[in-house]
């Protein structure tokens, strides 16, 4: 009577291993990236409730969203990537920035992100 053997060989085990390792390792990279990214979204519906936020300045809307966004411990967003702009009776924010990462020797992991948000009359910014 004959057996077949079944299952998985040490040598395959150790190929599936390093290929679940290595997406692993790219989730390690990308996962804060993008958890970076819906961090500047709340801070924008932030300041879109914020009372009154029509009526302050463009440098003052910006440093409003800098200061939500250093309590997110968020360091990849520079001033230069935040736009205010005048639009009908309030403001349109516009935050448009890339994030690399290094992952394997010279391969990097790039992250290009844009949203925007308008502010309304009201503070209720829709």
């Amino acid at each position: 009577m004959k057996r077949a053997q079944s299952g998985i060989t040490l040598v395959g085990f150790i190929i599936v291993l390093g290929v679940a390792g290595v997406f692993i390792y790219m989730g390690m990279k990308v996962i804060p990236m993008y958890t970076e990214y819906y961090a500047v979204k709340q801070s924008l519906e932030g300041i879109a409730k914020e009372p009154g936020v029509v009526d302050e300045t463009p440098a003052r809307i910006k440093d409003m969203f800098f200061r939500r966004m250093n309590i997110n411990y968020s360091e990849n967003v520079k001033p230069a990537d935040i736009k205010v702009v005048r639009k009908d009776a309030g403001y349109l924010i516009t935050v448009d920035y890339e994030v690399r990462k290094p992952l394997i020797a010279n391969l990097d992991v790039v992250g290009n992100f844009s949203t925007e948000k308008e502010l309304r009359r009201g503070g209720a910014g829709y």
